[in-house]
């Protein structure tokens, strides 16, 4: 079990900190951040990181962010600085009993604990501890527009630079043969593309790459996505095959090809409100909650 976690930072308002510096690992995959609030939400994106970790020889780092009220940081120093440090420990130990698992045998476990809670730092933490990959539990089960509107998920995913994987639900095997990437076709897409591509290498799985063409002002003919698809290809250096499904929503369209072709991880790519999440942002949530259990990595463009 991981009885050794080391507490690498700890970042509060006052004068005192502590650091220790990750030594570097030449494996593909070198370290994962995994955020956790201590939910089973965020124990089964622990397990799921501890997985892929095994895999690839990679270490896991536990973020945790305590955020501490205003009336704390209000007193004292004194007061402050012993009030933090009670927070501290406690947060430490509950970080022991949470990493209490069998599945991280084996595995190099560090922390992180932080004070506030300013999501823009989870992507700040994954780059300066050269993290490949973040892995975050989300208790959303409403479908896409409800990963990317209103959530502290969604807060990661607008402001991280790196890869996140959304995990909503327990996965003892962990296992991808079937990756789908959803493209709007747009030339913006392709460095995510790659990206995906990359994943899929480093799973070993297959990648379906495919467009949704929606019914009403926004469907396209045979004809135009041809050319879309010739133009992005183009672009792209090289001829891939790429799917079109129709249906009347990005949304729905997305989850219904995934489940139709048996994929096991969604990717989508996303950069604020534009690429996917730019059509799901603001569309009326449907009730997906069979298929909104599927992993989902995003890629920033």
């Amino acid at each position: 079990m991981a009885s050794g976690v080391k507490t690498l930072e700890s970042t509060f308002s006052f004068p005192w900190k502590s650091q220790v510096h990750l030594t570097a690992d030449m494996s593909i995959m070198k370290n994962i951040l995994v955020p956790v609030d201590f939910s089973e939400h965020s124990a089964y994106a622990l397990e799921v990181a501890s997985q892929i970790a095994k895999k690839h020889g990679a270490g896991i780092i536990i973020l945790h962010m305590l955020g501490l009220s205003e009336s704390v940081l209000a007193k004292s120093e004194e007061e402050e600085l012993k009030e933090a440090k009670y927070y501290m420990n406690l947060a430490r130990e509950r970080i022991k009993e949470f990493t209490k698992k069998e599945f991280l045998e084996n595995i190099s476990v560090d922390a992180i604990i932080q004070n506030y809670k300013i999501f823009s730092e989870v992507d700040h933490v994954a780059q300066e501890h050269n993290c490949d990959l973040i892995v975050m539990g989300s208790h959303g089960a409403s479908g896409l527009s409800k990963l990317f509107v209103g959530s502290n998920t969604e807060k990661v995913i607008r402001t991280s630079k790196v890869p996140v994987l959304v995990i909503k639900q327990p996965h003892k095997d962990f296992n991808i043969k079937k990756m789908a990437f959803a493209c709007d076709l747009d030339v913006e897409n392709i460095p995510a593309y790659t990206k995906a591509v990359a994943f899929a290498q480093l799973f070993s799985a297959k990648l379906e790459t495919f467009y949704v063409n929606t019914l009403g002002a926004n469907y396209m003919g045979y004809s135009d996505i041809e050319k879309k698809i010739k133009y992005f290809t183009h672009k792209l250096g090289e001829e891939i095959p790429i799917r079109v499904y129709n249906h009347y929503s990005v949304e729905k369209g997305i989850f219904n090809f995934c489940v139709e072709h048996n994929i096991d991880l969604l990717v989508i790519p996303t950069h604020g409100r534009k690429g996917i999440a730019h059509f799901l942002a603001g569309s009326t949530a449907e009730n997906v909650s069979n298929h909104a259990k599927l992993p989902v990595l995003t890629l920033k463009l």
